[in-house]
C-alpha cells in the first residue's frame, strides 16, 4: 500500500483501546515485526519462510463487535473494552473493521435513544441492550446484525425494526440473542430471528458457507484463501488421501481439502458449528466429507484401536492451542502428515516440542499475516512422520 495513503488513517482511539499495537506504524515495518517475533519462536524447528502479508492492511475484518453504552447527558453509544478493563472506549470508526458496520451501529444508537429503550449498565446489572455484532460476506455482501439483549421481550420490536431497515435495508437478517447472565460472555444460549434467515451466507475458496451467529468463520476473507491454499499445499493431497480435519468448526479447510482428498472426516465439539458444516457439505454437494460431533482427540483414539487409519491430520486450534492429550491421540493414529494452522506462535512452540518427541518433525513453516495492526499471527506447519522428506 502507498505510504502516503497510509499516513491519512489515522486511528484516533489507538492510546485507549489498546486492540492494535501497531497502529502508526508502517505496514512494511509491521511485517517485519512479525518475522523477527515467528523466526524467535519457531527457527528451533526449521526455516521460517517469508511472511505472506497482506494487500489490503484496512477495514478487513468480516466481524465487528460494539458495546452498547450510555454517557451521563442520556447518549448512547457504542465501544470496545479498553485493554485489560471493562471500561467503554466510544468509538464512531475502527479502520480494521468492515465500514457498512460503522453506519449501522451509530444508527442503531439513535433508535434506542429515540425509542425510549435503555442500554446495559454493568454494575447495575439492568438495561435492554447489552451488545451488537455485525458479520458480514465478503463476496456475498450478505450482513447478519446480532442483537444481544436481556430479555426475549423487546418493546416496540416490529416498529424498532421498521426503522432499522428503513435505514440499512443491506441488512440480510436480524437475531435477537438473549443473554441475562451476569458474564463476560457475548452471546447467551437463545436465538430469536426477528427478520431475515437467521444466518448469512459467503463464498471461500470457491464454496459456499453459511454462518450462524456463534459460528467460527475467519474474521479475514481474502487473507483466509491464502492461509487455505497453502496448509492445502503443504498437506500433499494426491485424491488417494483419507484426511481428519479436526476442530473443523462449520467445515472450511475440510471443505477445501475434499477437493484433493478421498475422503475427510470433520470433527467438533460444537453442535451449532457441526451442522451448520453438515448444510455447508450438503449446499456445496461435497460428498466426500462427513462430521461428527466430538472431541477429536477421543475420536482418533477410537479409530486407531478400531484398526482405522488416516493419512493427514489437519488442525486449527484456538489461540491456547492443543492439547498434550490431543497430540498423544495424533501419535496413537501415526499419519503421515499434520498439518498445524495456528494463531499463536507461542502456544505453537509449545506444541512443536511434543509433536517432535512424538517424532514428527517440521517442514514448512510459513507464516502468514491474518491481522493487520494487530500482534497476531497465523503459522501453517507441515509435520512429517519421522521426518521423512
Amino acid at each position: 500500500m502507498d505510504g502516503k495513503i497510509e499516513k491519512r488513517l489515522v486511528c484516533p482511539y489507538s492510546k485507549k483501546c489498546g486492540g492494535c499495537n501497531y497502529q502508526g506504524t508502517e505496514y512494511k515495518e509491521q511485517l517485519k515485526i512479525k518475522q523477527k517475533s515467528v523466526e524467535k519462536l519457531l527457527s528451533p524447528f526449521g526455516t521460517v519462510e517469508k511472511i505472506i502479508g497482506a494487500k489490503e492492511p484496512y477495514f478487513y475484518r468480516n466481524k465487528i463487535h460494539g458495546i452498547f453504552g450510555c454517557d451521563k447527558k442520556g447518549n448512547i453509544y457504542t465501544g470496545i473494552y479498553q485493554e485489560g478493563t471493562h471500561r467503554i472506549v466510544p468509538i464512531e470508526k475502527c479502520l480494521i473493521e468492515d465500514e457498512r458496520a460503522a453506519a449501522i451501529l451509530r444508527d442503531l444508537c439513535g433508535l434506542i435513544k429515540s425509542f425510549k429503550l435503555s442500554v446495559y449498565d454493568e454494575d447495575r446489572e439492568c438495561g435492554l441492550f447489552r451488545h451488537a455484532l455485525i458479520r458480514t460476506g465478503h463476496v456475498t455482501g450478505e450482513i447478519m446484525l446480532v442483537l444481544v439483549i436481556t430479555s426475549p421481550v423487546m418493546p416496540s420490536r416490529n416498529n424498532f425494526l421498521k426503522e432499522l431497515k428503513k435505514l440499512h435495508p443491506e441488512i440480510s437478517t436480524v437475531i435477537l440473542n438473549v443473554n441475562h447472565k451476569r458474564t463476560s460472555m457475548v452471546l447467551g444460549e437463545k436465538n430469536i430471528t426477528a427478520y431475515g434467515k437467521g444466518y448469512i451466507e459467503d463464498i471461500l475458496c470457491g464454496l459456499r458457507f453459511r454462518i450462524s451467529p456463534s459460528s467460527f468463520y475467519q474474521i479475514n476473507p481474502l487473507q483466509t484463501e491464502i492461509l487455505y491454499r497453502t496448509a492445502i499445499k503443504a498437506a500433499g493431497l494426491t485424491g488417494k488421501e483419507r484426511v481428519i480435519d479436526a476442530y473443523c468448526g462449520i467445515g472450511t479447510i475440510g471443505m477445501t481439502a475434499a477437493k484433493k482428498a478421498r475422503e475427510v472426516i470433520g470433527i467438533e465439539l460444537n453442535k451449532e458449528a457441526v451442522r451448520d458444516a453438515a448444510a455447508n457439505a450438503s449446499l456445496n454437494q461435497v460428498k466426500n466429507i462427513r462430521f461428527i460431533n466430538e472431541d477429536a482427540g477421543k475420536y482418533m483414539v477410537k479409530m486407531a484401536a478400531g484398526g482405522e487409519r488416516a493419512d493427514v491430520v489437519l488442525m486449527d486450534p484456538p489461540r491456547s492451542g492443543s492439547t498434550k492429550e490431543f497430540i498423544d491421540a495424533v501419535a496413537v493414529l501415526k499419519p503421515q502428515r499434520v498439518v498445524y494452522v495456528s494463531c499463536n506462535p507461542e502456544t505453537l512452540a509449545r506444541d512443536l516440542r511434543i509433536f517432535a518427541q512424538k517424532g514428527y518433525k517440521a517442514g514448512l513453516i510459513q507464516p502468514v499475516d491474518m491481522f493487520p495492526f494487530t500482534e497476531h499471527v497465523e503459522t501453517v506447519v507441515l509435520l512429517k512422520r519421522g521426518g521423512r522428506e
